[in-house]
């Protein structure tokens, strides 16, 4: 695959895939700025600055800004991690103007006019309690508390209605101010076009961007965590459980073995807590397993809901299976499955226009660089089995780990429940 990049005078970094065989394109505007970037009284700002940006600029009002992509067949849309905001939209190839335009209005031109601020102020406030009623997202936020205590990225991305009332306009021009800039910006765009028209359509149109300097965060170093376990009691027909341990960060070379891990573990149907905790003993519908790959850290993931009388079985199911990698490597069968599985949704994703700048801006956000995916596939070729057992065993250690329960169950139960089956 052929990704070109260049740099503007002002430090705005575009990436392209050109992919004349299809006849769309879509456009991100990439600012490397995120939940992790805030002070603790400033919880929630990257994201509350997401919703604005959609509120109106000096040329376009809120309603403008969706109707002149919409009305072209497109979308537009945005979202705030721990590390990047972006805002971005997908048309038909011709649009590609239109949408260099509206997201570059967007990001160089929004108003952020005080009246916006208190609509959408409210708006955030139903989005957390929206969440707090979804016990599954509600106990992943648990267990991201429980892993980094008393850090930005133990903090929910939307922040709380606390910090959310509190924001004040001059506190959110003065985030942009400092964070967005020439050099934390990434443009990345890919379908029907060439490089030289996509910078040529963003050259001008970024030139107010100063050039500034990078943003920073305070780097994660393990602390003793006070509780390993969080419960909130809710009277829910599910108990819901997300249950994590401390992984390999982006830069650490063994993240490729603990992908290969978690694929074996629960992301797909043939993983081994789906076929356990589901086809052999129906304790759920759904059980998965994920990572995060962060600068300086990184989770491995287990998400499952189900009855709150199966919950003590469910936890003994999942501990047997993470034992049975600590004591024993993956099959030749189950190894050449994962690594087959990985690489084949990776392809099958690039093929869309919108996952090809997903994966230039987090290449870019990451490692200042595209990452070409042959590449990324051909370490995925390289793990050996026994390079999963060890990613496992220095994984799955007790003080590694973390759980966020939402449910209708007692702490204290189910505190007892983790020390007897050794967790």
């Amino acid at each position: 695959m052929q990704y070109r990049t260049t740099i503007l005078e002002n430090g705005v970094r575009i990436a392209t895939r050109e992919m004349a065989e299809m006849k769309s394109v879509s456009v991100g505007i990439w600012i490397a700025v995120g939940g992790r970037h805030e002070p603790e009284e400033l919880c929630g700002i990257s994201h509350f600055l997401e919703h604005l940006l959609f509120k109106g600029t000096t040329k376009r009002s809120g309603k403008d800004i969706t109707e002149e992509v919409e009305g072209l067949g497109g979308f537009v849309n945005a979202f705030t991690t721990e590390d990047h905001t972006c805002i971005y939209a997908k048309a038909a190839s011709q649009h590609l103007p239109t949408l260099a335009n509206v997201l570059s209005d967007m990001y160089v031109n929004s108003l952020f006019a005080e009246q916006e601020i208190e609509r959408e102020r409210d708006v955030i406030r139903e989005e957390i309690l929206m969440y707090k009623d979804q016990p599954g997202q509600f106990s992943q936020e648990l267990l991201t508390e429980a892993m980094w205590p008393r850090h930005a990225l133990g903090r929910p991305l939307t922040g709380s209605l606390e910090t959310v009332s509190r924001i004040q306009r001059a506190q959110l021009l003065k985030f942009v101010a400092e964070n967005y800039n020439g050099l934390s910006t990434v443009v990345t765009v890919a379908g029907r076009c060439t490089h030289e028209e996509v910078v040529r359509h963003f050259r001008n149109k970024l030139k107010k961007l100063p050039r500034g300097r990078a943003p920073v965060f305070q780097r994660w170093n393990e602390v003793k965590r006070d509780q390993r376990v969080l419960v909130v009691k809710d009277e829910t027909e599910q108990t819901h459980l997300a249950l994590g341990y401390h992984a390999m960060s982006r830069t650490d070379d063994r993240r490729h073995a603990m992908k290969l891990l978690s694929v074996i573990l629960g992301e797909n149907m043939s993983s081994r807590l789906f076929q356990q905790l589901r086809e052999r003993y129906a304790f759920c519908y759904s059980v998965h397993s994920g990572t995060l790959v962060l600068e300086d850290s990184g989770l491995v993931s287990i998400c499952v809901g189900l009855e709150p009388q199966k919950l003590r079985s469910a936890l003994r199911a999942i501990h047997r299976e993470l034992d049975k990698l600590c004591k024993k490597p993956p099959t030749r069968k189950e190894l050449y499955q994962a690594q087959e599985y990985t690489i084949g949704q990776n392809e099958l994703g690039l093929e869309s226009t919108t996952n090809q700048i997903m994966w230039m801006g987090e290449s870019m956000i990451a490692y200042d660089k595209v990452v070409d995916p042959e590449k990324v596939q051909a370490k995925f070729k390289e793990v050996t089995a026994d390079q999963i057992q060890q990613v496992a065993n220095l994984c799955f250690a007790p003080q590694r780990m973390g759980l966020g329960v939402v449910g209708p169950v007692e702490s204290s139960k189910v505190e007892r429940w983790i020390g007897d089956i050794g967790f």
